[in-house]
């Protein structure tokens, strides 16, 4: 056996025990490689004759190919090595029953929200949607929260370019609602009443058990020439028993302050039973609206008064299935949210 050959035979033994590609790369680069072996050989044929040269460089050539084939034949072997590997370690049983699909359910808040559009459809409110990316001034100018309202340090939001903002609440829609409304029956003889609730997704800097930066909320709005106190008294009784399906549901209103209506007022139940008996808790802001917002809307407020609320369908989601951390509803934790299905 000559030099040449020996060659080959310890490029095949080196080939042969690469356990890896790094590692056939490196010996790859001992046989033919810039400094390799058979560079060497074919750097050393400069000191030969013509016809040497020729003999000698169709040897070398020879060794080179059988060389280049056996690190591509070691190559592949790796790869399918890789391969089976991978296949073995990713095998199904086909023989293993199959996984069902898991039925779907709406979202709880989605279904408190469907809930409240029912109820208030059946007095006869509309449903408004509009952009949560709002302008200030519908967010709050329109509102009666003017740009120096100590107000406004209550509804810490995101700001985007342009001066607008993610929505605060959803009352921006009360008034986009209203002019429009005004806007179509401009000129008529009478105006029907302006009876409409608004709910959607909100945005606030809040994050703790009972706040979240997205969160929703549901206005609501009725003005006419004769709508008072107690129309909203009656009106939001009625929807809490029908809510809670409990007609013994005690509810009371609390003074409190709002920009955007005076007098105004917190709006608290007591159940009567289950664990939360006698305890008050706070589901809602109300109150008359403010002449200022009404005059916003375009109305004269000396002949059209009404009322409006607020309220946080989350929190009554968190009442009506007891759950006592908001963020759960918005984890995305399908263990937690399968139960409302």
């Amino acid at each position: 056996m000559n030099d040449l050959d020996l060659l080959v035979q310890s490029a095949e033994t080196d080939f042969s025990a690469a356990a890896t590609p790094a590692d056939l790369e490196n010996a790859k680069a001992r046989f033919l490689g810039k400094t390799g072996r058979v560079t060497e050989l074919l750097k050393g044929m400069a000191a030969l004759s013509v016809e040497e040269k020729k003999t000698r460089g169709a040897e070398i050539n020879g060794v080179k190919q059988r060389i280049e084939a056996a690190l591509t034949a070691r190559r592949q072997a790796l790869a399918d090595a890789e391969l089976q590997a991978q296949l073995k370690a990713e095998a199904l049983d086909v023989t293993l029953p199959g996984r069902a699909r898991g039925q779907g359910g709406l979202h709880p808040v989605s279904r408190s929200l469907e809930r409240i559009e029912q109820i208030f459809g059946s007095m006869g409110f509309d449903v408004a949607d509009g952009p949560e990316i709002e302008e200030d001034w519908y967010n709050f100018t329109a509102l009666n929260t003017p740009e120096d309202h100590p107000a406004r340090s209550m509804h810490d939001t995101f700001y985007v370019e342009g001066g607008k903002l993610l929505r605060t609440h959803t009352s921006p829609m009360q008034v986009r609602y209203a002019m429009q409304h005004v806007k179509k029956y401009a000129g008529a003889k009478s105006m029907p009443e302006i009876r409409v609730i608004a709910p959607g997704r909100t945005y606030r800097v809040d994050s703790d058990a009972t706040h979240s930066p997205m969160f929703h909320q549901c206005e609501g709005l009725w003005i006419g020439e004769n709508v008072s106190f107690k129309d909203l008294r009656s009106v939001f009784t009625d929807f809490l028993r029908q809510f809670f399906e409990a007609d013994d549901l005690v509810i009371r209103f609390r003074p409190s302050f709002f920009p955007f209506t005076e007098p105004s007022a917190e709006v608290d139940i007591a159940f009567q039973s289950g664990p939360l008996k006698g305890r008050w808790l706070e589901v809602a802001g109300s109150g008359q609206v403010h002449p200022n917002v009404v005059r916003n809307f375009g109305l004269d407020p000396e002949r059209y008064i009404g009322f409006a609320f607020g309220m946080g369908p989350d929190r009554l989601t968190m009442l009506r299935y007891g759950v006592n951390d908001l963020r759960q509803f918005f984890d995305g934790d399908l263990r937690f949210l399968s139960q409302f299905r």
